[in-house]
């Protein structure tokens, strides 16, 4: 018997104490199997998209209806694909961290071949010359990450709980954590 009824958090150390070190390192080791493979995967299709994000999570509702908040997009970035008026973008400005997803609205192509374009979010009133760096009219090749050519809705949530409650996501990763340890081998 175990005596007295202790606590289930007492239990929890009772737990892990009789855990070997044997098991432990399995499970760490598992864990950064875990994490490599993600790393692997995603590399992988950067290579497959030729997209420095292939997978990016929609953070504001300026493309709604097309897009919503919590969306996942998958991106390709082929150089040789043309770039058309209507197409859905992710762009990187300047100064600012987070790729923004918005539609091609107009296209500036040059003699030399080199395409100018601009783009606005579909729920917003004016196009996105207010968000380029300062005195850039129009955005170019480089300047895009990727385009959609699909998307999961919603299942970005999570990315967006995390963004918003910084405290969720330490909650998140303590209870990954956990599971990951008392999976105990039957």
């Amino acid at each position: 018997g175990r005596g007295p009824s202790r606590g289930p958090a007492m239990d929890l150390f009772g737990d892990l104490r009789r855990m070997n070190k044997r098991q432990l390192y399995y499970q760490v080791l598992n864990f950064a199997m875990i994490v490599s493979s993600a790393l692997m995967i995603w590399k992988g299709l950067i290579v497959v998209t030729g997209s420095e994000s292939p997978i990016v999570v929609v953070l504001s509702g300026s493309m709604e209806p097309a897009f919503h908040r919590g969306d996942l997009l998958f991106l390709t970035n082929f150089h040789d694909d043309p770039i058309r008026a209507g197409e859905i973008v992710v762009f990187k400005v300047e100064g600012r961290d987070i790729p923004i997803v918005h539609r091609v609205i107009k296209i500036h192509e040059k003699e030399n071949g080199n395409i100018k374009f601009l783009t606005k979010g579909d729920n917003n009133e004016v196009d996105d010359r207010g968000l380029y760096k300062e005195g850039q009219n129009w955005l170019e090749k480089k300047d895009v990450v990727g385009r959609a050519r699909g998307f999961l809705p919603y299942v970005g949530m999570v990315t967006i709980i995390m963004n918003d409650y910084p405290k969720f996501k330490y909650a998140l990763l303590a209870v990954m954590g956990a599971c990951v340890l008392l999976k105990r081998e039957s």
